[in-house]
């Protein structure tokens, strides 16, 4: 009887391990490349997976001399390097250059899902504590590389998002909306600095990024994430979020200007028409061929769909409760990025001076995916616009590529992307820790 229980159990076992092994190989993309991008991407059916494709490219950072791959044309040189983490960038009107050394508030480490999770971030180059200061970067003699780096504001909390208006510096903790003094030249702010409004971090606060971009009557658009893939928290965690806040910095009133967006990380506005324009990261575990990431207009009170819908009206069927009726009111995005590219960076080009076809669009940075075979992503792309400041027809045109090597593993991984005051293209790489610089070649 024993030797029968050891033999089922033994058999078990084996079966339960390849089902393991089954599923851990995740689901590999199908479609073209390419085919996922522009105004029409092409859909599939999804493909649910009861455990999520894992692609983590390994870190090897690089070494004493390497550097991106440069589309034609173009060169790229570093302009920062030894920094910790470096996320988003400001641009500052004296030219100075102001880079958010900053990463998520420590994670829960209890149970098997946070280790997982803790895992995939370690090995993606995300497992480092957040440094939680705003540098200061200056290229005082010109010559295209910062010779001063400077901590410019410490003690914050998971910084991101800034925005200076005036003589007042904006920083978007991932908790709250905060107002510094600001001076031109100087390399310290040391004062305490005055919160403007409370912003979403409610556990386990899974999108931590708190975008921000100023329009130029002086009103403040946070981007704020949603804190689940889709809704499996509870929508009652959601409040305020997968949602671009408007908000009146002198009184801290705010309203929902746009909502149903899962991760609007770069907020920027179109200099042709003036309008907001966000990019955004959409929903996982449907399959590599699905859903696309995607850059669009923010418009006032618009629905984008999320949880219930994708792409103005693909139903999630994974949502419960259903709300069938929603649909008729998503507003479908302007442009596919690609799937699980993780878009985060955004510049429209009228400040950027690189090239005579690129200029006219806008800029963005693809971090690249973490959940799709093959991987996705992992560069700097241009999305061509029309001279009437709608996006064009035309696919994204890479800029700068090569952040994985021949075998998969990750040289860095770009985020945010500004023009410096020489019409320079800057892009931070928040794994190879340095802020690159791309010009025209010469």
């Amino acid at each position: 009887m024993k030797k029968h229980l050891i033999a089922i159990t033994l058999i078990i076992l084996v079966l339960v391990a390849g089902v393991i092994f089954y599923f851990a190989q995740g689901d590999k993309a199908q479609l073209a490349v390419g085919a996922d991008t522009g105004k029409e991407p092409v859909f599939t059916a999804p493909r649910s997976e009861l455990i999520p494709t894992m692609n983590v490219a390994d870190v090897k950072g690089w070494a004493a001399g390497e550097k991106p791959v440069a589309a034609k044309g173009l060169s790229v040189a570093r302009f920062a390097e030894g920094l910790s983490h470096p996320r988003s960038l400001l641009a500052l009107p004296n030219g100075d250059i102001l880079v958010a050394e900053t990463n998520s508030p420590p994670r829960p480490s209890g149970g098997i899902v946070n280790r997982i999770m803790t895992h995939l971030m370690d090995k993606a180059g995300a497992g480092v504590p957040s440094a939680n200061r705003i540098t200061l970067l200056r290229d005082a003699d010109g010559d295209g590389r910062a010779e001063v780096k400077t901590a410019f504001l410490t003690g914050l909390h998971s910084p991101y998002g800034m925005a200076l208006v005036g003589d007042t510096l904006y920083i978007a903790n991932t908790d709250a909306l905060m107002a510094f003094p600001y001076k031109a030249g100087e390399t310290r702010i040391t004062a305490k600095g005055r919160k403007i409004l409370n912003l979403p971090a409610n556990a386990p606060n899974m999108h931590w990024t708190k975008s921000l971009a100023a329009s130029p009557e002086g009103l403040l658009y946070v981007g704020v994430g949603s804190n689940s893939n889709i809704g499996e928290n509870g929508l009652d965690g959601e409040a305020n979020r997968a949602a671009v806040l408007e908000v009146n910095p002198k009184t801290g009133g705010y309203r929902i200007y746009a909502s149903g967006l899962r991760n609007p990380v770069g907020l920027a506005f179109e200099p042709k028409s003036g309008a907001l324009w966000g990019v955004v990261n959409e929903r996982d575990m449907l399959g590599g061929d699905l859903v696309p990431d995607y850059l669009t207009r923010v418009e006032f009170g618009a629905f984008y769909g999320w949880p219930w819908n994708y792409w103005g009206g693909y139903e999630d069927r994974r949502v419960q409760p259903q709300r069938p009726e929603v649909r008729e009111y998503t507003k479908r995005p302007d442009y596919a990025l690609g799937n699980h590219v993780a878009p985060l960076g955004l510049a429209f080009a009228d400040k950027v001076k690189i090239g005579g076809t690129l200029a006219n669009g806008a800029f963005v940075g693809l971090h690249g995916s973490w959940n799709r075979k093959p991987a996705a992503g992992y560069k700097v792309v241009f999305v061509p616009f029309a001279a009437n400041g709608e996006v064009g027809k035309a696919k994204p045109v890479d800029v700068l590529s090569g952040f994985l090597n021949a075998d998969g593993d990750a040289h860095g991984r770009p985020v945010d992307v500004a023009a410096d005051a020489k019409g320079a293209l800057l892009v931070s790489d928040d794994v190879g820790n340095v802020i690159w610089r791309v010009t025209g070649a010469r």
